[in-house]
């Protein structure tokens, strides 16, 4: 399959910092879908109506910490892998990205783009492993149901 036909990775930017958000739109805009939010309260909205594969927020905004919005999206969006970025080394964000929020990945600002890439292409490949193992347990729970009735039938 040619680059080309592959579907862009889809990735939800959520930043206090216009200028932050036009960056890296700017900058990865030919390799993903990109869809942008100046507040948790906004990337909630661009979740109800686009499919997202990636969510990448900053920890401090004005309004909801980054750890508090993917926190609260989990039960409505569990799949979407998610980064956390913040021009501040806290300690505590990260404790509470990995324990509460299930961040898969931490950076900090000013991100660099190769590494930043790097990241996406990681996040995504476990997207896409995860998607693969839950339909081969599906596919395996549908074939022990037709299993248990073969044998029922003997």
């Amino acid at each position: 399959m040619s680059e080309s036909a592959k579907e862009k990775i889809r990735i939800l930017y959520v930043d206090d910092e216009e200028n932050n958000l036009q960056a890296f739109k700017a900058t990865f805009r030919k390799d993903y879908k990109i869809h942008l939010a100046l507040s948790a309260e906004e990337g909630r909205e661009v979740l109800k109506s686009n499919d997202v594969d990636i969510i990448i927020t900053d920890q401090r905004m004005p309004d909801e910490t980054g750890v508090d919005f993917l926190t609260s999206i989990i039960p409505g969006y569990p799949d979407p892998i998610r980064i956390l970025l913040t021009g501040y080394t806290d300690i505590q964000a990260v404790i509470d990205a990995i324990n509460k929020s299930q961040v898969y990945h931490y950076l900090t600002k000013p991100w660099e783009e190769e590494y930043m890439k790097t990241v996406i292409k990681n996040a995504f490949e476990l997207l896409s492993l995860r998607k693969e193992n839950k339909k081969l347990m599906e596919d395996l729970v549908e074939t022990n149901k037709n299993l248990e009735f073969m044998l029922q039938q003997k």
